[in-house]
């Protein structure tokens, strides 16, 4: 088993615990493995009745995923290791979320892109005052995944719209108040609330609402009218529109985000939350996931805007194409397409 995890199982609780503080935890191959291949032992394991999902140290929960490795990849195999990848992380958070027993999910600190993948399907998800939520992987020629086409749809009026377009990022109290969040617990409590969890695991509702605080009053919500009326339409370019002749400094600052951010990875998340209407189940939106991840990571999109970011670090990716009306329909449905045979995405199999 790997390092980058710490794997226990405490009384009845088996508990994961995050172990890459250098890279704030970021998801690696090697660590979707660890867990999947934890989880799938502890699924049918009588004595363990919940589990724990947090970090070991540093300031935060889970960065994302390891784009260092889907950089590459992409440069170097024909993207292969970044498929194998995808593939292995979106089976990890199907997993998680079909899972039959309660996880806990404690997203005190940094909490993106892969982070949001295994903190959401949590049965419980514990915000705090060091939660930093976010979608960002616009800014670097990516898109909303690991779920997030079927978390953000589902969120209050178009507030998952604005995540997508914007990645904007959340603290603790926006989470809770989201609904990205099921519980605000002051991060000085954890350590005696994941103590009682273990002596006590039938109880953990009972536990996380007595150890909850009341938040302090979320930003986000002084703005839901402006996200639900600014961010309500179907296309980017209406919903650019619509900030442009909106003369508030709120949709002067949204409209900056919104534009610096790929276009077709901005579209295509718009065309991904009107397909998750059809997605049967979770395991559909994954496979449809899998198929745009599989596509964008070659685009050269990517590879500018990890080197924008990430690498020159400069924060002026040369998009192609660089605009919005530059994008057909045609386009955008060409990244959701169908697979060959054999190169879909599948689930782990169900348990007998």
């Amino acid at each position: 088993m790997t390092e980058q995890l710490n794997l226990h199982a405490h009384n009845r609780v088996a508990h994961i615990s995050l172990n890459r503080p250098k890279a704030i935890h970021a998801l690696t191959q090697e660590m979707c493995e660890g867990m999947s291949e934890a989880l799938l032992g502890w699924r049918d394991d009588d004595a363990i009745e919940a589990v724990i999902l947090d970090h070991a140290e540093g300031r935060g929960f889970c960065a994302g995923g390891d784009v260092a490795l889907l950089r590459n990849s992409a440069k170097e195999d024909n993207g292969e290791l970044a498929r194998e990848f995808f593939h292995t992380e979106y089976r990890l958070n199907h997993l998680m979320f079909t899972y039959p027993k309660p996880i806990v999910a404690f997203m005190d600190g940094v909490t993106m892109g892969g982070g949001v993948g295994i903190s959401q399907p949590a049965k419980y998800r514990v915000a705090t005052e060091n939660t930093k939520f976010a979608m960002p992987e616009g800014a670097i020629g990516l898109f909303p995944d690991v779920g997030a086409g079927h978390y953000l749809p589902r969120l209050p009026g178009q507030t998952g719209k604005f995540l997508a377009l914007t990645g904007a990022r959340l603290d603790g109290a926006e989470c809770l108040w989201a609904g990205l969040a099921t519980h605000y617990i002051e991060s000085d409590k954890l350590a005696e609330v994941k103590a009682r969890i273990i002596a006590d695991p039938a109880s953990i509702k009972a536990i996380l609402d007595e150890a909850a605080s009341e938040p302090p009053k979320a930003r986000l919500a002084a703005n839901k009218r402006k996200i639900d009326t600014l961010f309500a339409p179907g296309t980017l370019e209406g919903v650019i529109a619509a900030l442009e002749k909106n003369d508030s400094d709120w949709a002067a600052k949204e409209l900056v985000a919104v534009k610096a951010k790929s276009p077709m990875t901005s579209k295509v998340a718009l065309c991904q939350f009107a397909e998750n209407a059809d997605c049967k189940d979770f395991a559909a939106n994954m496979a449809m996931e899998y198929r745009i991840a599989s596509r964008m990571i070659m685009r050269s999109d990517f590879a500018e805007g990890v080197r924008a970011v990430l690498v020159d670090k400069d924060n002026a990716p040369q998009w192609q194409p660089a605009e919005p009306e530059d994008i057909s329909d045609e386009m955008v449905e060409e990244m959701l397409a169908p697979l060959p045979e054999g190169e879909e995405w599948t689930p782990f199999p169900q348990a007998s």
